[in-house]
This record gives structure tokens, sequence and C-alpha cells, in this order.
């Protein structure tokens, strides 16, 4: 039995989705299931040439041998998670908790027109915010309420819980990133909830008893998309300059780019309870180790940077990922197990 919970340690756009993606492959686990937000979380998994850009659907859809979840938690805009189920072609395999808060229109409009979301914080516009606020007012809708959800719903913390009883490996896979949970991040310049570990396994009605490892996944170059602090961030010119440009997957917004934050990736360990570390973007260190799927391979450069990261997470980096591709990346778990 193994639960391990992936979640990202800057500001979103870590990476989570390949590094989902590629565990899943790995750990074969019979469960794969989704907390966090709602729809304001995008993740991208590359494939070989197929990219795909997922929402709702949990990121490890690509290891077809999971059942998919969506944890009690999460918010589900019903139009986003049966485009989602069709695109991916995902009908049969997955599901999602009968307790799932609804975004209605009402709360995407909200989002969208509300000048302090939509100016000052930088809201995605998906109606998340004004939808847990409902929640947390007990007047939302739940999915159970939803007829044309009724064949997809479940009792996800019986299925996880269960599925655990049985020896079997479960990943949760979280949205977002430290930086912007509710609780921790740069106030008011965060989403709607937590995002930290301990809210994912709550999400899904996971104890912390149950929980093995906790993989934060960081960029070596941290992004940001939306307003709010971002200490080490660079010009534009720069990043550009450095061969980086990168656009949110919901917004398509252009991100902000910056250097290596080592006291808030020792935070965020500490906050997550990091066992393991992902790091992404070592290419961008140093170009030259893109692609590498050996640690051996890597240059000095790239190894000392990886050091350093070490030092300030307090926790093994495992995981070092070489490109977008899903196997362009150096998995060294097996040294610390």
């Amino acid at each position: 039995m193994s639960c391990t919970i992936i979640v990202g340690g800057n500001f979103g756009d870590e990476g989570k989705g390949k590094i989902v993606s590629h565990v899943a492959h790995q750990d074969r686990p019979t469960i794969i299931t989704r907390g966090g937000v709602g729809p304001n979380a995008g993740h991208t998994v590359m494939v070989g040439e197929k990219k795909f850009g997922v929402r709702m659907c949990p990121s490890g859809f690509v290891y077809p041998d999971a059942r998919l979840m969506i944890g009690t938690g999460v918010l589900v805009d019903p139009r986003v998670f049966k485009h989602e189920i069709e695109v991916l072609g995902v009908e049969g395999r997955i599901f999602l908790d009968k307790r799932c808060a609804i975004i209605e229109e009402a709360h995407i409009q909200e989002d969208k027109t509300n000048t302090h979301l939509s100016k000052k914080v930088g809201s995605t516009g998906t109606g998340c915010g004004p939808a847990n606020r409902d929640r947390a007012m007990r007047v939302a809708r739940l999915a159970r309420d939803i007829p044309e959800l009724s064949s997809y719903l479940v009792d996800v913390p019986l299925e996880v819980n269960t599925a655990l009883d049985n020896d079997e490996n479960v990943v949760i896979e979280g949205t977002q990133g430290f930086g912007i949970s509710l609780y921790f991040g740069h106030y008011p310049f965060v989403t709607s909830k937590d995002t930290c570990a301990a809210q994912m396994a709550a999400d899904n009605g996971v104890g912390p008893t149950r929980v093995d490892d906790v993989i934060v996944v960081f960029k070596a170059f941290p992004t940001r998309v939306g307003e709010g602090p971002f200490s080490t961030e660079m010009s534009s010119e720069k990043a550009h300059e450095k061969g980086i440009q990168e656009f949110g997957t919901v917004t398509g917004r252009e991100r902000r780019i910056g250097t290596w934050d080592g006291e808030m990736a020792r935070y965020a360990a500490m906050i997550n309870g990091c066992t393991q570390a992902a790091i992404t973007g070592i290419d961008h260190v140093d170009p030259s180790c893109f692609g590498a799927t050996q640690y051996s391979q890597l240059t000095k450069t790239a190894k000392d940077f990886l050091k350093q990261a070490e030092d300030d997470i307090g926790a093994p980096v495992t995981l070092i990922s070489t490109g977008p591709e899903l196997s362009q990346i150096i998995d060294i778990r097996a040294e610390y197990e």
C-alpha cells in the first residue's frame, strides 16, 4: 500500500502534470484522484507529439490502468468536466464525489466582472472564488443535485481508503502551488482555498496517517500568472534572452519568470511535509541537459544547482525533468527507498 501526494511548491505551473503522469506509469496506482480548487487550475501533459491541457480531469489520465477521481473538496464545472471526458476519451473510468460543489454560470460572470477579483487579484475568471463562497454559505448546489452527472457519482473517500486497505497504490494530485495558498500565500493575491498537501488529503477524505510520501514539485525558474508579489522576478526581456517564455494553461496569459527562491522552497517544503522533491526545467539552468534521462548526463552546472536546491528544500531531489515530453525525466527515487 502506498499513498503519494504530489503538490506544487511555487505559484503553480511547476510541471506537476508531467510528474504525476511519470509517477503513475512507474508506481501503477489503481486510483489517481484530484484535490484542489477546481477548473481554474490547468495541467499540461505532453506525450510524444500530443499536448494535453486539462482543468478537471486528473493529469494522470495518460496512465490507462487507473481509475480517475475528483475529490469531495473540488469544485466542478459540469461543462468543462463533460468536455474533457469526450476529448480525453476517459468515459467509464472517471468519477467524482457526490458532494462536490458545482460552479454555476452566475459564479463565472461574477468572477469576470468583480473588479477586486478580475483586476486586483488577477482571477482566472472560472467562477471558483464565488462558488467556494457559496459553499461556505451552504447555498451551493452539489454534484448529487445535477442529473447529468448521476452516472459519474461515487463516494471518493470510501473508494480511496478501500483501495489503501487492499494494499493498492493511490496517487493524490494537487493543483496550483504553495505561493497562492489562501492561508500561506501572498494574501490577497491567492486562490480561494489552501493548496498544500494536507488540504489535498482532506479534499479526498484521506487521514494524515495514511499518507506515505509527499512529493513537492519546484521549478528551477519559478513562474507566476496574475498579480501579486514575486521577489525573484526578472524582466520579460531577460527571460526571453534565456529562452524562457511560457503561457498559462487556463488563461493564456504570459507567465512571469523568476529565479530560484531558496527561502520560499524551504518554507514550502516545511508546510507540505516534503519527503521528496521534483525539479522541473533543469534544461533552462543548462540547455545542454535537455532530454537527459540519467543523472550522469547532467553537467556540473546542473548538479551544482540541484545540490543547492536540496540544501534549501531539506529533502532529496528524486525527480528531475529535462524537457516537456513525458520521457524526458531522471528518476532516482529507488536510491531513497
